[in-house]
């Protein structure tokens, strides 16, 4: 098993945010990393007409909200190895307990619940008003570690020079 290197939740934090600028969706969006640290990352997804499912009853899309809580988890994944490595969305199953309603920004959490040599397990949830719960989500992700992430790769998340021998 890799030894952790430890990163201070700034650096974390500015990784994360490096990552979600980098995939379209989420940079488009103005996906915000708030908080990051290697046992729960936070994010906000403020408002835009974009997210609207359901115009005539003001809903957000259910999309968005999975959308999220992929990154979320995936986020959380990074954070939660020892060195990050690149951790495919096996599986993604997400509970849906109330409408997410127009007008008003999306927060989420997430965190790794267990890591084994082959497999993270996550949790997410994600939230308009403080202790509403919109929506939950379970996050499983395959490790393809060393051999298959590409060399660098958490030098180029943390901004850091490589050092390769």
């Amino acid at each position: 098993m890799n030894r952790r290197v430890e990163r201070s939740p700034e650096a974390w934090q500015t990784a994360l945010t490096r990552f979600v600028q980098v995939i379209p969706h989420t940079r488009d969006l103005g996906l915000e990393v708030v908080e990051a640290a290697p046992s729960r990352v936070i994010m906000r997804l403020p408002w835009q007409d974009d997210l609207l499912g359901d115009s005539q009853r003001g809903l957000v899309h259910g999309g968005v909200l999975s959308m999220l809580l992929d990154t979320l988890c995936g986020s959380a994944v990074l954070c939660g190895l020892a060195e990050p490595e690149v951790c495919p969305t096996l599986d993604l199953r997400v509970d849906h307990y109330r409408p997410a309603l127009a007008g008003q920004d999306l927060y989420g959490d997430a965190w790794a619940v267990r890591i084994t040599e082959s497999m993270v397990f996550t949790e997410g949830r994600v939230w308009q008003q403080p202790e509403r719960i919109v929506a939950r989500g379970i996050g499983n992700f395959v490790r393809l570690g060393p051999r298959n992430t590409p060399p660098g790769f958490a030098e180029a998340l943390f901004g850091e020079e490589a050092t390769h021998v």
